[in-house]
């Protein structure tokens, strides 16, 4: 009897000290990312993403331009009507995009690691707290560019190519706040190419595979007339900066990015003497 009352008080303890690392850990998580910038060099990292996120937004702003008034009518004409029955595969790949499917999956795996990594040994876990942290960073790196589009969404107002009865590229009805006037930007290009960006700044050799992806999305939701070329285009624009932003904030708090002298953020890979070690010197939990 007093064996059993020993090994039920040892479960007990262990349970309780589960659930206290698990809490421990979130917390932990959750200050690292919002204590302040630390990085010597993120003063070079901010500059560095200024001036990329200005040569990139003046590109891709003059595209949407030229679009709208050169492409965007004439390009509906060229899509099969909506709802055609061999599009099937179109809208089943499309989904692979969409910015709820994208953020629950990751969520869930967040959940995982969360759960999963206080029952580990102290070698696995880190490894554990390690993926943990990437997977941080993918989330808001797509989720911080979604709620961006839906707030413009709402602002802009455009109505979508099927919307109206005829092909008008300047269909707007700015805080309309419906679908139909959901167009611009894409929601899905968003997504993708923010994903895309986030994965390849962390894993750079699928950086192609995850390119043809995004892109891939962006055309699907061309052929089924879900959106203007200028929407996807404004879609992949506020996607990469958004994930640029988001990798700089990690990297400024030491957290799985590292910055070099030039100001370039790089991921951390396998941590060794002399150099920062990012999640791996203060691992944290999702």
């Amino acid at each position: 009897m007093s064996a059993l009352k020993t090994s039920a008080s040892a479960g007990g303890g262990g349970s309780s000290n589960y659930f206290a690392q698990l809490s421990a850990g979130v917390w932990r998580s959750v200050m690292q990312l919002v204590r302040p910038p630390s990085h010597s060099r993120r003063a070079e990292a901010a500059r560095r993403l200024a001036r990329h996120s200005l040569l990139v937004s003046a590109i891709l702003s003059a595209a949407i331009l030229a679009l709208m008034y050169g492409l965007d009518v004439w390009e509906i004409g060229l899509m099969p009507p909506r709802g055609t029955a061999s599009l099937w595969p179109v809208r089943i790949l499309t989904d692979f995009g969409k910015d709820a499917y994208v953020l629950s999956l990751l969520a869930a795996m967040l959940l995982i690691v969360a759960v999963a990594a206080p029952a580990l040994p102290p070698a696995s876990r880190s490894r554990m707290l390690r993926l943990g942290a990437r997977l941080q960073f993918l989330f808001f790196a797509v989720l911080l560019p979604v709620l961006a589009g839906e707030a413009i969404k709402w602002l802009v107002g455009r109505g979508r190519p099927f919307v109206g009865g005829k092909a008008d590229a300047f269909n707007f009805a700015p805080f309309q706040g419906t679908e139909a006037f959901a167009s611009f930007p894409s929601g899905h290009a968003i997504t993708a190419f923010a994903l895309a960006l986030a994965i390849g700044s962390v894993w750079q050799r699928v950086r192609v595979a995850m390119t043809v992806y995004a892109v891939v999305i962006a055309i699907t939701r061309l052929a089924l007339l879900a959106h203007h070329p200028s929407d996807v285009v404004a879609g992949a624009l506020i996607g990469v900066i958004g994930a640029m932003f988001v990798r700089y904030w990690f990297a400024a708090r030491r957290l799985g990015f590292s910055i070099d002298r030039d100001g370039a953020i790089v991921a951390l890979g396998r941590p060794s003497p002399g150099r920062l070690k990012g999640v791996a010197r203060e691992p944290s939990a999702p």
